[in-house]
């Protein structure tokens, strides 16, 4: 098949992308001395993730226990459950491990960590905990000073848990205005996550994985030392907000909205198209970037930009397709029916639109694949 012969919207991926920017991460993160731990809450496919990993037994990390279920059932083990532990989730953890998963969750305070002493006394089932370090004020974790820290890693390891190390996210590297302002921020990343680690250690308590993760400081990363492993996921695809933040170039992202022109208000300088914020997701990050790009940039059905072409506003359904504002830029001629490929602003919000990929390699328009993808929790 064509492009041009699916109904659309549809997601799009160009696997050569995909392969050009694993690549890259893989020999950047080898070249540091560190292994890749790829969080697969972005890709959210088998398919992909065998893009992705060396081996199916290489560990990953997901955000939600769909995931753990989906990624195990096609064989992958070594899985870290990246989002705060809580008992509700107790037994489908349980049942995950004792269907073969080596699942290791987080957590960052006392209460959960004595719950999960708790559930693993009760259980006989010493469950891995790595412990969440703040390292930015960010959203969640124990500042490495706090001596919380300490407690809560004696709470896990006289409970009957494995304490596994620590784990941190720099979440506020995806505010940084300069590629110098993302490397200081992995540095602040790596010296929060160790001080943390050497507390443990100093205390007498096993901190073996040292875990850092954001696609900004993994990319820009200079020294890891003390750190064991790197969790990053919108590297496979990149977008927008990675874009604007110097982290890729356009022509490093490998998602795409297909969608089809459906009518125009010519008066207003407007193409209706048929994917709204449905199918682009809500989701304007670079709208606190230095370029605004709307809810994406529009392409021709080969991906390539038409210049200053973005789709400024959306409805459910609709997608409202106009220049830049401020631009000399020629509003292209598109007749009903004519396919565009819209670049998304955040990756995982707009994959979480939809189904399925469709494949395509580098220029071309035709689909070598269809590759499902999971939602939901």
């Amino acid at each position: 098949m064509k492009l041009g012969q699916l109904e659309t919207p549809c997601l799009v991926l160009d696997e050569s992308r995909l392969e050009r920017n694993v690549a890259r991460m893989r020999a950047h993160l080898d070249a540091l001395g560190v292994s890749l731990r790829p969080h697969l809450k972005t890709a959210k496919s088998i398919d992909v993730a065998r893009r992705v990993l060396r081996a199916l037994d290489d560990p990953i990390t997901v955000s939600t226990l769909k995931e753990a279920e989906y990624f195990l059932g096609h064989g992958v083990r070594d899985i870290l459950y990246a989002v705060g532990v809580t008992p509700n989730k107790f037994g489908h953890i349980a049942d995950l491990r004792k269907r073969g998963a080596r699942l290791a969750v987080i957590l960052d305070n006392l209460d959960a960590a004595r719950a999960v002493a708790a559930h693993a006394r009760a259980s006989a089932d010493r469950i891995p905990v790595l412990i969440e370090i703040d390292c930015d004020g960010h959203r969640s974790g124990i500042v490495p000073g706090d001596p919380d820290l300490v407690e809560v890693g004696r709470t896990l390891a006289d409970g009957g848990c494995e304490l596994r190390g620590v784990m941190t996210h720099a979440g506020s590297s995806y505010n940084c205005e300069s590629v110098a302002a993302i490397k200081a921020m992995a540095l602040q990343e790596r010296d929060a996550v160790v001080t943390a680690a050497n507390t443990l250690r100093a205390a007498g308590l096993p901190c073996p994985v040292v875990s850092v993760g954001s696609t900004p400081t993994a990319t820009y990363a200079e020294n890891l030392a003390g750190v064991t492993e790197v969790r990053a996921g919108v590297f496979m695809f990149f977008d927008l907000v990675m874009a604007g933040l110097q982290v890729c170039t356009i022509e490093d992202i490998a998602l795409s909205v297909l969608a089809s022109v459906i009518g125009h208000q010519r008066e207003k300088g407007w193409i209706i198209v048929d994917a709204g914020w449905m199918a682009m997701s809500r989701d304007r990050g670079t709208a606190k970037q230095k370029l605004d790009q709307g809810y994406g940039v529009v392409c021709d059905t080969y991906g390539k930009p038409y210049p200053d072409l973005i789709m400024v506003d959306a409805n459910q359904e609709h997608g409202v397709v106009a220049l830049r504002p401020g631009t000399r830029a020629a509003l292209p001629e598109l007749p009903l029916g004519a396919q565009l490929r819209i670049l998304p602003n955040h990756a995982c919000a707009t994959g979480a639109q939809h189904q399925a990929y469709q494949l395509v390699r580098g220029d071309g328009d035709a689909i070598s694949a269809s590759w499902p993808r999971i939602g939901g929790w």
